[in-house]
């Protein structure tokens, strides 16, 4: 049998290391939870190396996992726990330490009815003695699914019969169904999604839902099921775990109960923050800006859309690294490019460091050859349109209307990412004269635009900075419309040098009451209104398109720019 000591072992002497192995020599009855000898080798062996340990032992006693953590650390997965039911125990009890003589937390206990345990004992270990033996097991009680002793001596746990209290369990929760136990194994190949939202003092309630809505959308893009919302509201985030400590209980709880396998922040969370929350509820913590990213991930077609795409993933993971080996280290030369005693994280943050420097330098390169482009656009004299606006918006469904192209189009937020540039004819009424422009798909927006996006797609979001015009694109369908327009204005208020002719479409018109219709006209009357989709206001549209002709003779429109001036409240 492979003697692997498992969790976390950074720091650990090879001596004692040594002695942890050689737990797995050791055999317990098959009838009894634990017997004294055993447990008071675990006790020594944790007070020498002053961490909890656990020890995970099948019904015929033999030792099958030996781990440095606390049961919720050193969970085993489910392929690699021995084949049951679903509506039996997985014939496996851990025995753990802990250094303080209170019963089994909420994690511990979660842990041991994910994994299906037979029993979780937990030996309380003070000055190197074992003071208290709490014993833990599953109950088919859907609030509470298990029990937990008071505390016990060592003595009288080791005299107690395990064959047959195991089995007398096993037969009430065989006879409940089942059902009293937290999912492990995801049996969607979809990611199961618990989301956490944190109402500071800062935002409104409103703004706080309408982000929780958002990010539920954005896990829906990114291919993920959502299965519950939590929320909490404090003045400021806590610092090391963004919700208060027993929120983090809560979260454990209710994200083993449904079986997620990630917990979506719906804020940015640091790095510590990010391990001390996945230390306490032992499954993946993500923040919003990485669902962006895996989202920018999955619908990067073109090159240049997935090399921006790298460099931003990487610019964010950097901070992030926690010693994950060299999985993506193509080191070159190795004799004299590495220091003396370097660690394999360094190693990898050095690798990635390098291909930073090398897609930033790509980047480069790319922004260059879009600048080139444009210098012939310009010297043709064509105007050039960029459309603008929140994600899903209707930016490329509109680019596709007007200019007959096939961009993919989805409801989904970020459909698509690389920017596209289609011309439209437009004819004028009265002298019949065809004249074109230039309309330019851009990547959307998104309230607080990941900064590593927008570094990272620099390149094209200069088809924004460099076009005569802006036609910005809202979905008046959207219940916060209002919202999503003031985060494009901020958006485009940090670029410079943006154009300063500008036209608001309000789209998907065919989706709202006639009431709010005419409130928004009011409100914005030198707006244009569509439908995209079926087709409405699309003429209008033609004969609104601002532009800033480079020649009196491209300008197509005849009124003066005044009469079709943006109003204040917009660009």
């Amino acid at each position: 049998m492979q003697k692997k000591i498992y969790g976390n072992t950074q720091g650990v002497k090879s001596s004692h290391l040594k002695k942890l192995q050689q737990l797995y020599e050791e055999h317990q009855p098959a009838d009894r939870f634990i017997t004294v000898e055993f447990a008071q080798t675990l006790a020594a062996i944790s007070t020498t190396i002053h961490h909890p340990i656990c020890c995970y032992i099948n019904r015929h006693g033999q030792i099958i996992r030996v781990a440095v953590g606390t049961p919720n650390q050193t969970q085993i997965p489910a392929p690699e726990l021995p084949r049951h039911s679903a509506e039996r125990l997985s014939r496996v009890r851990c025995i753990a330490t802990q250094f303080k003589t209170e019963a089994p937390d909420t994690a511990a206990l979660v842990a041991m009815a994910r994994q299906h345990l037979d029993a979780l004992i937990m030996l309380s270990v003070i000055d190197s003695q074992i003071q208290d033996v709490f014993l833990a097991y599953i109950v088919p009680d859907l609030e509470t699914p298990w029990i937990v002793s008071p505390p016990l001596s060592l003595a009288d746990l080791s005299e107690q019969e395990f064959s047959d209290l195991v089995k007398e369990w096993e037969r009430d929760i065989s006879e409940a169904g089942g059902g009293v136990f937290l999912s492990q194994e995801i049996i969607s190949d979809q990611d199961k999604v618990l989301l956490v939202g944190l109402h500071t003092d800062d935002i409104s309630a409103q703004r706080f839902e309408d982000g929780l809505a958002e990010l539920a959308r954005l896990v829906d893009s990114a291919g993920g099921i959502v299965l519950d919302t939590m929320r909490q509201k404090r003045s400021h985030p806590h610092p090391q775990t963004v919700v208060g400590k027993g929120k983090v209980e809560e979260i454990n709880l209710l994200a083993q109960r449904l079986g997620a396998n990630i917990v979506v922040f719906d804020q940015d969370i640091s790095p510590s923050q990010a391990r001390n929350l996945e230390n306490e509820i032992g499954i993946r913590v993500v923040d919003r800006t990485e669902v962006i990213l895996d989202i920018f991930a999955q619908r990067a077609r073109t090159q240049e859309g997935k090399l921006q795409v790298e460099l931003a993933q990487l610019e964010y993971m950097l901070p992030r690294l926690r010693g994950r080996g060299q999985e993506m280290s193509r080191l070159g030369a190795g004799i004299g490019t590495r220091g003396p005693g370097e660690t394999k994280l360094e190693t990898e943050r050095r690798t990635i460091k390098r291909r930073i420097a090398q897609l930033q330098q790509e980047v480069d390169q790319l922004q260059a050859h879009r600048a080139r482009i444009r210098q012939q656009r310009q010297q043709q004299e064509i105007p050039v349109v960029a459309l603008v606006g929140y994600t899903n918006a209707g930016k490329s469904t509109l680019l596709n209307v007007l200019t007959k192209a096939e961009v993919y189009t989805a409801d989904q937020l970020f459909a698509t990412l690389d920017p596209t540039t289609r011309k439209v004819v437009i004819t004028e009424s009265e002298t019949q004269e065809r004249k074109t422009i230039l309309l330019t798909d851009t990547v959307g927006f998104i309230h607080e635009l990941p900064p590593q996006l927008v570094d990272a797609f620099r390149a094209t979001l200069e088809e924004v900075i460099e076009a005569d015009a802006l036609l910005h694109v809202v979905d008046l369908s959207h219940p916060a419309w209002e919202s999503h327009i003031a985060s494009v204005e901020e958006i485009l208020e940090e670029m410079s040098a943006i154009p300063e002719k500008g036209l608001i479409a309000f789209n998907k018109i065919d989706q709202v009451d006639s009431e709010t219709l005419a409130k928004v006209q009011q409100e914005y009357p030198q707006a244009v209104f569509i439908s995209a989709s079926k087709g409405l206001g699309l003429e209008t549209l033609k004969m609104r398109l601002p532009t800033v002709g480079r020649s009196p003779s491209l300008q197509l429109i005849d009124e003066p720019v005044e009469a079709i001036a943006v109003p204040q409240n917009s660009y």
